[in-house]
């Protein structure tokens, strides 16, 4: 999703971090409206958050992190229960604040989502809003221009609830010194780290473990359906539309006044300005120059450069360049489009001051050639001849799809395309997919007529004049390998998990001796850490390092690295000597205030579940999705 209000305050986007899961809404009506229970996941004040919503949102997850993760995304990091409780606590939080900004009767006009929307790089080309571009990105995401901006509204509903809030937040003086100093600390510190692969050797399996592990946790090990499609694209681009010298003549004749050169016309100006006067005192200045000018009409530029205040012209005596009309302001343009060549005007008054214009040049309009439009006209002929073309072709294609169902090859012959193929797909959207990032297209290919009746899915718009057709070329069903092709990963997996302990538990005796002044170790090189460069040591060890008590060195720490062992730390040396520039001194001002702005929302947000009732539906919870 687009985020309306990422160009806003810090301390608004502050206010907002709880709330930022990419969302599909449906207008604020339908939030402080849904009232009833039903398979509600959670009510709020009467208004419930439906299983059908919940799962959205944990599907968007999936095909965010999908898009993020790449080849290591793993479907089952969003299965534990602490995660769905996240995603619902987000989905209550937003609920509350859009039922509090209905209850404020928080309203805004069409002009402002426009102009959010208008702001929206992914919308703009050639640095300027384009419709076109709007509306294809918009149908490649699956979304209509009407939900879109319903959803940008609530989102700047949203940001002056949270900008209201957010313009309290306070951090003091002392605190944010204190904090800042902290921040300038440098730590060195000796590593000793506690390799997984030390301990596989003392792990012994029993018998049958890998089994038992295999049948209690199959699920784990089971390959999510997966599909390989072969799929048509007719586009404006595939259409072969030709236009004959003729119909390009006739057009050309029939819309002349399209290809007409306006008048444009040269003139010099010498500019008395109002910044270092009062408007009497500059008439009286311009009238003075006109006398001079009108006394040596030859001398003008030289007066130009001696009198303007234009610091554009006067330097070139006064020259403006060709211009036509609406480039100048408009009593300048009316007075230098009565003038005749080379004559000079009076005193013409404009916002910016006093005028005196000469006329040195004209370009009397003419219309252009049919020689040197002759390919814009073409190319326009065979957009509007493509455009009626394709209506037609996409319903014989809509139409063939259906009637020859068992084959893309018809579709290929009849229209000239390509049947290009996939590679393996999942269920869930991925932005990297090409066509199949299209959500409707992608549930179409894995709806039961297209996987069960091996049928041609009906034609889909993926973007403005473009439809495809798609069919299963491969497909796999969801499956659980058998145990015999899981046996060496599932002891690696179950070794590797006894390895990790054996080296916390190791880890942790070593750090207890080491705190009573026992144990002799070989410590890594020395490093230096600091909260603006800590990559010197794992960022699980970070907070437990920086929080070592510097009053007595050496001091230890340690900690568990998930997957790798452990890691113990000596601390041998603090130094409070690091310098913070300006920038750096207001970048954590501003970070402090976020994190203030953050807690007041906390603290409101709690204000609202004592304000609202708030009930949880859990066997509803567990059972979406699932």
């Amino acid at each position: 999703m687009f985020d309306a209000v990422r160009n806003n305050k810090k301390i608004v986007q502050g206010f907002l971090v709880l709330i930022m899961l990419p969302f599909a809404f449906f207008g604020i009506d339908s939030y402080v409206n849904n009232a009833g229970g039903g398979d509600a996941v959670a009510l709020i004040d009467g208004n419930k958050i439906s299983q059908q919503e919940f799962s959205n949102v944990m599907r968007e997850q999936l095909d965010r992190l999908r898009g993020q993760l790449g080849s290591q995304f793993d479907p089952k990091m969003l299965e534990t229960p602490e995660i769905r409780k996240t995603i619902l606590d987000d989905l209550i939080n937003r609920r509350l604040l859009l039922i509090e900004s209905a209850k404020r009767h928080l309203v805004v006009g069409d002009d402002q989502v426009r102009a959010a929307v208008a702001s929206i790089d992914a919308f703009q080309q050639d640095g300027k809003f384009s419709a076109e571009r709007y509306t294809s990105t918009l149908a490649a995401q699956g979304l209509s221009p009407a939900g879109f901006e319903a959803q940008i509204r609530q989102d700047l509903i949203l940001q002056q609830l949270a900008g209201s809030l957010g313009r309290s937040a306070l951090v003091s003086r002392t605190v944010a010194e204190r904090t800042i100093a902290l921040q300038a600390e440098s730590r060195e510190v000796q590593e000793l780290r506690l390799s997984i692969g030390d301990y596989l050797s003392k792990v012994k399996l029993a018998d049958g473990a890998a089994k038992q592990y295999y049948e209690a946790n199959a699920r784990k090990f089971e390959t999510p359906e997966q599909a390989r499609a072969e799929f048509v694209v007719l586009s404006l681009d595939v259409l072969d539309v030709k236009v004959s010298e003729e119909e390009i003549k006739n057009w050309y004749e029939g819309h002349k006044d399209r290809y007409q050169q306006s008048e444009e016309r040269r003139a010099s100006h010498i500019l008395i300005g109002l910044e270092k006067q009062d408007k009497t005192q500059a008439r009286a200045k311009a009238e003075m120059v006109l006398k001079q000018v009108q006394a040596k009409p030859a001398a003008f530029a030289e007066l130009a450069k001696q009198y303007s205040d234009d610091p554009g012209s006067a330097s070139q005596g006064g020259d403006l360049g060709f211009f036509g009309r609406g480039m100048m302001v408009k009593p300048f343009e009316d007075s230098a489009f009565v003038l005749k060549d080379g004559e000079i005007s009076g005193v013409v008054e404009s916002d910016f001051g006093f005028h005196i214009i000469k006329l040195t040049g004209v370009h009397a309009a003419k219309g252009k050639p049919l020689a040197e439009v002759r390919g814009e006209i073409e190319d326009e002929l065979k957009k509007t001849a493509a455009s009626r073309k394709f209506a037609e072709a996409a319903e014989t294609l809509a139409n063939m799809a259906y009637e020859q169902s068992d084959s893309l090859q018809p579709l290929a012959d009849r229209f000239k395309l390509k049947v290009q193929k996939s590679d393996w797909l999942g269920r869930q959207a991925n932005p990297a997919a090409g066509v199949f990032a299209n959500p409707k297209l992608l549930a179409g290919l894995f709806s039961d007529d297209v996987v069960k009746s091996k049928r041609n899915t009906e034609a889909v718009e993926i973007a403005p004049n473009t439809l495809v057709v798609a069919r299963i070329a491969e497909h796999k069903p969801a499956a659980v390998p058998a145990f015999d092709e899981l046996r060496t990963k599932i002891e690696l997996l179950l070794q590797t998990e006894e390895a990790q302990k054996l080296a916390l538990a190791d880890g942790e005796a070593k750090l207890a001796a080491l705190r009573k002044g026992d144990g002799n170790l070989s410590w890594g090189a020395s490093k230096t850490v600091s909260r603006f460069d800590p990559r010197a040591i794992p960022p699980l060890a970070v907070q437990p390092v920086f929080r070592l008590d510097a009053g007595k060195l050496p001091a230890y720490t340690g900690v568990e690295v998930p997957g790798a062992g452990y890691a113990l730390f000596r601390l041998n040396k603090v130094t409070n000597d690091m310098s913070i520039d300006e920038k750096q001194r207001k970048g954590m001002l501003g970070q402090l205030t976020s994190m203030a702005s953050q807690d007041d929302l906390q603290g409101y947000l709690a204000g609202l579940r004592t304000r609202y009732k708030v009930e949880i539906n859990q066997k509803a919870l567990e059972s979406s999705d699932k």
